[in-house]
């Protein structure tokens, strides 16, 4: 089996260990003693107390807590590594870290690939986890740790990508816990069953689902705002809903800030065009366009 180096044994960087022990030999480091403890009587894991045990391994994979600890570990060992070497980083930084690490790691020769973890400590230890992965090719060595590491590998075409894409997909899931804790507060203080609630967000046409798979998957991305339901009549459901809360006491911190854009749309002129017409309020700000 193809050694493979790990830097990190945090919780996840223990999952990816087991992980790897299964296709590979590891050499795993954490200045933790404690922490290396925890895998060292695996048979395929060996631990070592120092980055620099890694230097002479062909890919070594990162799972560090904070992007200031991957961006030193990088410098480290773009200092130590064999030219042709990989360093993976699954450690969650940002796409300017990735491109830092990837800048100084080029220096020494050494390739660097962003490939972080969307799934949770249990489907990484048990071979479910997915991958957002930046560069589309890592090279043979590389590309077996992902196949190792992940059961699914999504692309996103360049150093730092992956990285987006993670802290996309976070924040959109911490912002939606919010509003989904809202509208739970909202539901039992109006009698509406929790059950009958969920059921009622997950259906396709649903207003979980259908912003996604319908407002942006289609409209926005081909930005088509003409018909549908216009920003106006989301603007007066969403005066609706604040006074509904407002009537049974239950505060809505996120319905209200999502409010104000629909305030700022039918301001622009957007209250006849479709709701998804919120967009190009953000088109406007970054002067990026979103749809083709």
């Amino acid at each position: 089996m193809a050694p493979v180096g790990l830097c990190g044994l945090g919780q996840m960087g223990a999952a990816v260990a087991e992980r790897l022990a299964n296709a590979h030999r590891v050499v795993a480091h954490d200045p933790d003693p404690e922490r290396r403890e925890l895998v060292a009587s695996q048979p395929e894991i060996t631990t070592a107390d120092s980055v620099g045990a890694l230097a002479d391994l062909p890919v070594v994979v990162l799972s560090l807590p904070r992007p200031e600890v991957s961006r030193a570990v990088c410098r480290e060992l773009a200092a130590s590594l064999r030219p042709g070497s990989t360093v993976v980083e699954t450690s969650t930084v940002l796409p300017g870290d990735a491109l830092d690490c990837a800048r100084d790691l080029a220096e020494a020769g050494v390739h660097y690939l962003d490939a972080a973890i969307l799934s949770g400590v249990g489907q990484m230890r048990d071979g479910r986890a997915t991958l957002l992965v930046g560069p589309p090719s890592a090279g043979e060595q590389a590309e077996a740790v992902l196949a190792t590491l992940g059961a699914s590998v999504e692309r996103f075409g360049g150093v730092g990508a992956g990285m987006a894409a993670k802290v996309i997909n976070n924040q959109v899931a911490h912002a939606v816990m919010v509003v989904l804790a809202e509208a739970t507060a909202l539901a039992s203080a109006s009698g509406v069953g929790l059950e009958r609630m969920v059921d009622l967000l997950a259906k396709p046409d649903g207003g979980l689902r259908r912003p996604l798979t319908h407002r942006v998957a289609e409209r926005v991305a081909h930005s088509d705002y003409d018909g549908g339901m216009p920003t106006d009549a989301a603007r007066k459901d969403s005066v609706l809903a604040l006074e509904m809360a407002q009537q049974l006491g239950v505060p809505l911190f996120a319905t209200q800030a999502a409010h104000t854009v629909y305030d700022l749309a039918v301001a622009a002129g957007l209250g006849r065009d479709d709701y998804a017409a919120v967009a190009t309020l953000w088109e406007q700000w970054t002067g990026v366009s979103f749809g083709d």
